[in-house]
């Protein structure tokens, strides 16, 4: 559970619009040991690894993140690449890859990044622009314990595809800050962006200079926790025209960082963002070219 002296905005933005917080007490309990479950000599016998936990947590959060919906594999469709085990349980890799094969006549219209095992398991769902049939994003999330990570895609037809990695990695959303606070707060907002041209394609790099604090990093100056502060909204477009919106929670690592396709165009990219503490970041960068 975020501490009692959390911002109160944080708990309303650490999940989807309507998400129950009974979604986010649930998910607490399960996550509550930082290391991996352990299993009964049953479990074991079934094939289930020691260190690979079952559908337990997913099952529990499944229905209120998609309520009544079923849920397809993504074979095929999407490719999940994480870490086995990560070197930095507050920073870990994610990317995600989602191409809809030839003549299908639907487009994507959004991924959803799940950690079963988070405090606030929806990392983030990204809703795209229109007519998309192809689209990369990476990013980099806080792990907080032993958990299954999983990409949700939608397409335009409503069904929803799912691919799942295990992911390694323990005390992600309570790990300390690696920037000083003072230093974070002076550069609050400012904005890096890159452009990619790789066989072909087109990516964009953006990132946000910003704490992101989970609600459980403790003060080391108060012993207290820190309360939460995150970016919980954005926004990119290319010219006047969608390229993704976000939406995130607490699972975002500090200075978010999304790496994604676009398609090439001398247009502008503008990236708004706005946190919890409702300020808001805007910036727009030149185009990547044609």
């Amino acid at each position: 559970m975020l501490h009692p002296n959390a911002h109160p905005g944080a708990r309303r933005s650490t999940a989807r619009p309507g998400l129950p917080t009974r979604l986010i007490v649930a998910a607490l309990v399960a996550s509550a040991p930082l290391v991996a479950p352990a299993f009964a000599p049953a479990a074991l016998a079934q094939g289930v690894a020691a260190d690979e936990p079952k559908e337990t947590t997913w099952a529990a959060i499944r229905p209120d993140i998609f309520p009544g919906k079923p849920i397809a594999d993504a074979a095929g469709l999407v490719t999940l690449t994480a870490p086995g085990r990560a070197e930095d349980a507050a920073l870990v890799p994610i990317s995600i890859a989602i191409a809809l094969p030839p003549g299908d006549p639907r487009t994507v219209k959004a991924v959803t990044l799940v950690v079963d095992e988070n405090p606030a398991p929806m990392a983030g769902r990204f809703t795209l622009g229109e007519g998309l049939k192809d689209f990369t994003i990476s990013v980099r999330v806080r792990v907080n314990s032993y958990s299954y990570v999983r990409a949700v895609v939608e397409t335009s037809d409503g069904a929803l595809h799912m691919t799942k990695a295990f992911v390694k990695a323990a005390g992600g959303c309570s790990a300390p800050a690696t920037k000083d606070t003072a230093e974070s707060i002076q550069h609050l907002g400012e904005m890096r962006f890159r452009s990619f041209a790789e066989a072909g394609r087109r990516e964009a790099q953006v990132q946000i200079r910003h704490p992101n604090f989970s609600g459980l990093q403790m003060d080391p100056d108060t012993r207290g926790y820190t309360p939460a502060w995150f970016v919980r909204e954005m926004e990119v477009r290319q010219g006047d025209k969608l390229v993704f919106a976000m939406e995130g929670g607490i699972s975002i690592s500090e200075d978010p960082t999304f790496r994604f396709s676009y398609r090439a165009s001398a247009e502008p990219v503008t990236v708004k963002a706005e946190d919890t503490e409702n300020k808001v970041f805007t910036k727009t960068f030149p185009g990547g070219g044609s």
